[in-house]
């Protein structure tokens, strides 16, 4: 019986524009979220030629990559490319070779080294694309639950129960830390890892605070900053960044922390259930970070930030598409109200408009600029595009 897929035309699009506009795309995300299925799809339909280096007869057939990929035309994959850092260099030459009539499309976990590379080795002939798990225009309303309480990574998502799902972001939890996590050339022993990464998750949705967690894991404020940087670098991790101006206020300046996959932050949390997440202390923080990842996706914004002074007025999220500030309060309530802190965001940061997003299915308004939105809502009016979306776990092809 054929496994369910979903399919993410938008992310294929937005792929096949970066393919047309420059040599080298770089497609990222983090492990197991369908960056292999989708470029798989992807050079299925032209004359290509694939590389996966996590198989030891790619990494040979690459021993002499300059003569290997020098005589390939057409679309070039290379998957877990930060395997191999060293091909950046190779590339560069090869899509700065006269008459050359090929595209790179690269696969990366990204890890720093890739970032890095990419972006100085190949500066101005790469374009990077993003990827998370599934997103809820691609799964569809009706899946808004599920796919806050499994998560985005397709197997999670797509398995055929709360316990197989849950069992088996157990087991993506352990590979990661005791097997993939090397691959980004550092050795943190995994149970120390695995200590931050639960304490992340019950930090979810709050400020960072590397004293303290230091003092909590008996290691020193340095190394667990190192740490972070590396669950981060893994997508693992969202530190997301305080804004700041000139007001006249004091502001908080240190990030805010959330565990940017749903499902893998329940299983930290050991919530198995809706039933149980409607009950854990978290649930607030959960709802929150999920609208975060979302609306930060939708919106196709690199630039995203939260807001709070020390007099206590806050603001979730910020963002700036198009030259217009947008904020966003999540709240798990059944009729969000209009607050101070809200005022104070408004007359503050001058905002073009608040979207107060909440687990209901009616949009009304607050207040002038000021409306409370359902999620899908929300991200049609970040996207542009229609409400919802189509995609459904129906039957691949």
């Amino acid at each position: 019986m054929q496994e369910p897929r979903i399919r993410r035309p938008a992310l294929r699009a937005r792929l096949e524009s970066a393919l047309r506009r420059s040599p080298v795309v770089a497609l990222i995300g983090p492990r197991q979220c369908g960056k292999s299925t989708l470029a798989r799809g992807l050079a299925a339909a032209r004359p290509s030629s694939y590389f996966d280096l996590e198989e030891p007869t790619d990494l040979e057939r690459l021993a002499q990559p300059k003569t290997a990929l020098g005589a390939l035309q057409g679309l070039v994959v290379v998957d877990e490319v930060q395997r191999r850092p060293d091909l950046f260099a190779v590339l560069r030459v090869l899509v700065d070779a006269p008459g050359a009539r090929r595209r790179f499309l690269l696969l990366g976990s990204a890890s720093p080294e890739l970032l890095r590379q990419g972006s100085e080795t190949l500066a101005g002939r790469v374009a990077f694309v993003d990827m998370g798990g599934f997103e809820l225009g691609e799964v569809g309303d009706a899946a808004l639950r599920r796919l806050w309480l499994r998560g985005g990574l397709p197997r999670s998502f797509l398995a055929r129960g709360e316990a197989a799902s849950e069992a088996w972001r157990k087991d993506f939890i352990r590979t990661f830390l005791e097997r993939d996590i090397a691959l980004f050339g550092v050795r943190v022993p995994p149970p120390v890892l695995r200590r931050l990464w639960l304490m992340l998750a019950h930090y979810h949705g709050q400020l960072w605070s590397a004293s303290e967690i230091a003092r909590s894991l008996g290691e020193s404020h340095t190394t667990v900053k190192r740490h972070l940087d590396l669950l981060a670098g893994a997508l693992m991790v969202r530190p997301l960044p305080p804004w700041h101006e000139n007001i006249g206020k004091r502001q908080v300046k240190a990030p805010k922390v959330y565990v940017r996959d749903p499902g893998l932050l329940h299983t930290l949390l050991g919530v198995g259930s809706f039933a149980a997440l409607q009950g854990h202390p978290k649930l607030g923080a959960s709802w929150e970070g999920y609208v975060i990842e979302q609306l930060i996706s939708a919106a196709g914004e690199r630039d995203a930030y939260y807001w709070r002074t020390q007099a206590g007025a806050e603001l979730d999220l910020l963002l700036m598409p198009r030259g217009r500030r947008i904020g966003i309060e999540a709240k798990y309530s059944d009729a969000p109200a209009m607050t101070r802190s809200m005022h104070a965001c408004l007359d503050t940061l001058k905002l073009d408009r608040l979207y107060v997003v909440y687990p209901g299915t009616v949009a009304y308004g607050l207040a002038r600029n000021v409306e409370v939105l359902p999620l899908p809502v929300a991200r049609q009016r970040l996207s542009g595009g229609p409400p919802g979306g189509s995609g459904r776990a129906g039957r691949g092809s």
